[in-house]
């Protein structure tokens, strides 16, 4: 290897990229790689190697594959421990050496260096580490060299299956899969877990004024059971059902799980019903939850909690309005889930919510979630579909907000006589500007 080489290899830096950097970053990951580039999925991050501020490589990191079997069967865990430490897996999604370079030893450095500082970053942003990493390489045109050298352990291949939503196609081209532990692997299929310390997360007290309040509230929703039978109270069971999905459960089962590993303290506390028999607080039973949650009126526990969130907001500076398609969510009709929400920029609380209708769109349904929210003083940022005269007006003269709003070509007059404006010779920052 000549002393150029060996000087680039020594000096090779690999970092974050920058919130600046991010466009550059995905522009040159569509152009150049050969799966080209959507999206990195769930929790992700973006690196560069760069030497002299010149760059040689992009790395993305995203969330590991759901299911992959030469790897479940090589940690060994059981399914019910695979879903609760996945997050500690890590999987190398992509990896781009740029075409104008070519120095040996180069990928392999990279890869080197990245790790030692992947879980520490990881930890810093997602607030815990990350145990072991997986890739998976396409036989077709790669071999996976570089990962042998930095001592990935080839596992075998996938079964040639590819996900989309909730199904899985077969598309006949079976991945190499690399793994590399970063702890032992022991401990991820151990059947007890002492995770690392994450970031501290400030506890939420509530005052005896704020839990009545929001007892109130919940107790306005209307009982969607018959009287006859009932063991489970209502407020107990959405209490309960708030409580453990604000802990991450995301099924019936898991709820009913979290229901029963409560405490005796802590189920009295949820108003749960006590066995005169047996002397002990019961929790409800995973039918019990299950008939409940999907009998009662789901728009009104949303009402209710959005409603009283916006108690504990206080005067916010800046509200959002943004509009998503729930992935994996559908409607009777076969038709996927839109909501329009209103939340806030720092805390990122969402203060209210509605579904737009299949033969609408998110324009009319902008002042219904509008309405109920106290915006005076507050500055709303829509995007461009949300740029309408009406909708200005709207916030200014009868919310007594400020509105920062995205132009587009949706909008092509008032583009271009921004654009004539030459607002460029005016930033936000110049002290002159009016």
């Amino acid at each position: 290897m000549s002393k150029e080489f060996s000087e680039v290899l020594r000096s090779l830096e690999v970092r974050l990229i920058t919130r600046q950097e991010r466009a550059l970053w995905d522009a040159l990951m569509r152009r150049y790689h050969y799966l080209g580039l959507h999206s990195l999925v769930g929790e992700s991050l973006r690196y560069i190697a760069l030497y002299q501020g010149d760059w040689l490589a992009l790395i993305g990191w995203s969330a590991a594959s759901l299911k992959c079997r030469v790897r479940d069967q090589w940690i060994g865990w059981p399914a019910v421990l695979q879903w609760r430490r996945l997050p500690l897996v890590a999987n190398n999604t992509r990896f781009l050496i740029l075409p104008q370079h070519s120095i040996p030893n180069l990928a392999s450095r990279i890869l080197a260096l990245n790790l030692k500082r992947l879980s520490s970053d990881w930890e810093a942003i997602y607030g815990h580490h990350i145990w072991l990493v997986e890739t998976f390489v396409d036989p077709r045109y790669f071999q996976g060299t570089c990962y042998r050298a930095q001592g990935w352990t080839f596992l075998g291949y996938t079964r040639g299956f590819a996900k989309s939503s909730h199904h899985y196609t077969q598309h006949a081209h079976p991945k190499m899969v690399f793994v590399r532990p970063l702890e032992p692997r022991e401990r991820l299929s151990a059947p007890s877990l002492e995770l690392p310390l994450q970031r501290e997360v400030k506890s939420m007290r509530l005052s005896e004024k704020l839990a009545f309040d929001l007892r109130q509230r919940l107790l306005r929703i209307p009982e969607p059971r018959q009287a006859r039978g009932i063991r489970h109270g209502k407020i107990s069971l959405l209490v309960l059902s708030l409580c453990a999905i604000i802990c991450n459960a995301r099924s019936f089962s898991a709820i009913s799980e979290w229901a029963k590993g409560c405490s005796q303290n802590m189920l009295k506390r949820l108003g749960c019903r006590f066995n005169e028999k047996t002397q002990r607080y019961e929790p409800p039973s995973e039918p019990t939850i299950r008939r409940f949650l999907q009998k009662v009126d789901a728009e009104e526990v949303d009402k209710a909690l959005c409603d009283w969130l916006r108690t504990l907001a206080g005067k916010e500076a800046a509200v959002a309005v943004d509009g998503k398609t729930l992935k994996g969510a559908r409607q009777a009709n076969g038709r996927q889930v839109h909501l329009l929400s209103a939340f806030l920029h720092q805390k990122g609380m969402v203060l209210a919510q509605q579904q737009v209708e299949s033969k609408t769109n998110e324009i009319p349904n902008l002042k219904p979630l509008l309405e109920p929210l106290a915006l005076e003083g507050c500055v709303v940022t829509l995007d461009a579909l949300h740029t309408q005269k009406e909708t200005a007006l709207y916030l200014v003269e009868e919310k007594g907000a400020d509105y920062l709003m995205t132009v587009k070509d949706n909008q092509a007059n008032l583009k271009k006589d921004i654009e004539d404006l030459q607002l460029v010779a005016f930033p936000p920052s110049a002290q002159n500007h009016r």
